[in-house]
């Protein structure tokens, strides 16, 4: 504590009672250097600056994927809403609620996506950005609009966080609600890709020798 004169400036001796120079009536006056500062609130600014910047930083990270990937035409916005409304018609009531509220779809390869090394597929999820990338044959080989919905329900899985096993198998399990069946797909290129990809990744499925192709589920 020191006793700094409000009028000269002059810094006088703590028991001083006016100021020696121009003698104005002192006040006391706390040293600033000498306060310490609590250690909770300088552990909460700190964390609060390390959180902003974190906000910033996956801001931008998200930004980036959206912009560096194609919107989808009109065409193809209508396309994935009929294909929507399949899943809703359906009973899928949880993945309609991801892909209509949470999910934002791309015609092209974002720049993540496009550094990773793939095989041909439909579609692909950034989790947890919620971005679903729709590629050409997507469009182009599903035979119908159910077809279409039996690859956006595998999309909702990896929304919710789903790896591709559990995302195979719920699909596989599932065809028959959906509507998705042999007898009406069996010959469809989509429907004989997934069915493959779905033995790959979910082998247990298909170990039943007695049925078409070892299918449990059928």
């Amino acid at each position: 504590m020191h006793k700094k004169c409000r009028d000269c400036q002059l810094v006088n001796f703590s028991g001083a009672v006016k100021c020696s120079r121009c003698g104005s009536v002192l006040e006391l006056i706390p040293d600033r250097s000498a306060i310490v500062e609590d250690p909770g609130n300088t552990f909460r600014r700190r964390a609060s600056v390390c959180v902003l910047v974190c906000i910033v930083l996956l801001a931008g990270f998200y930004l980036s994927l959206i912009g560096s990937a194609r919107s989808l035409s009109w065409e193809q916005e209508q396309t994935v809403r009929n294909a929507i409304a399949v899943l809703r018609d359906k009973g899928f009531s949880d993945e309609v609620l991801l892909l209509d509220n949470f999910a934002v779809f791309r015609g092209t390869d974002n720049w993540l996506n496009a550094s990773v090394a793939k095989e041909n597929a439909y579609a692909a999820t950034n989790f947890p950005f919620e971005i679903i990338t729709l590629y050409p044959d997507y469009f182009t080989y599903p035979v119908d609009d159910t077809e279409r919905a039996a690859i956006l329900l595998h999309e909702a899985k990896h929304l919710a966080g789903k790896d591709e096993h559990d995302a195979y198998e719920f699909v596989w399990k599932h065809r028959k609600q959906l509507g998705w069946t042999a007898d009406k797909y069996g010959g469809s290129p989509v429907w004989q890709n997934i069915r493959q990809q779905t033995r790959d990744n979910v082998p247990l499925l298909f170990v039943c020798n007695a049925n078409n192709f070892g299918d449990c589920t059928q």
